[in-house]
């Protein structure tokens, strides 16, 4: 899905963008708004908006005087601006996600846990993860849901295995609870009409 910028988020790049990088700006604009968004997308919403970094292949162009040159921070960015940049600077403890050690976790923008489990930059979904070490491979098309609604816990007893149309038969029909075992019990029940259905279809 496409990422849909806030106004917010259109300023940041457009007080941010000269004098730096792609990949500079991409992990900047990661790290302020917690995003995981790759140097391809900054660089689509850079020509939207029409803004240039005046940077080509890591350096200035040819003539190009970079627009800061001899200014102070208030006479080129907004306050916001600097406010944002001082955020996004390479601080201890601040590491932009490609660069996070396999094993780190994060929360996406949805609060669910991913954890990295391979460099340079593939997350998982912690409950994928977890479930898939105990069980094995998840087959495509099955979704890890916690049966007690509660998404931060991963106890095995709490996840629960469900193919795509019987989760959309949870949803449906109101089967999935934040009580565990109402919601095991909706899961079993959605299996029963997932197969019901499917033999129906087949006569």
């Amino acid at each position: 899905m496409r990422h849909k910028y806030t106004c917010e988020e259109i300023q940041f790049l457009i007080d941010n963008v000269k004098g730096i990088t792609l990949k500079e700006l991409t992990d900047r604009f990661n790290n302020k708004f917690k995003w995981n968004l790759s140097e391809s997308a900054i660089a689509n919403q850079k020509n939207k908006l029409g803004l240039t970094s005046g940077i080509v292949g890591g350096q200035f162009q040819k003539g190009y005087t970079p627009f800061n040159k001899g200014k102070t921070w208030n006479e080129y960015m907004s306050r916001e601006g600097q406010k944002n940049s001082s955020k996004t600077q390479f601080q201890k403890n601040n590491i932009p996600w490609a660069t996070k050690p396999v094993g780190a976790e994060i929360k996406d923008k949805d609060g669910y846990i991913k954890i990295k489990i391979a460099m340079p930059n593939k997350w998982q979904l912690k409950q994928r993860y977890v479930y898939e070490h105990t069980y094995g491979k998840i087959p495509k098309g099955y979704n890890v849901i916690f049966a007690d609604g509660n998404k931060y816990n991963f106890d095995l007893d709490n996840l629960i295995l469900v193919s795509n149309t019987e989760l959309l038969i949870m949803n449906s029909r109101g089967l999935y609870k934040k009580d565990k075992d109402l919601t095991k019990t909706g899961s079993l029940i959605a299996k029963v009409i997932d197969k019901t259905n499917k033999r129906k279809k087949e006569e």
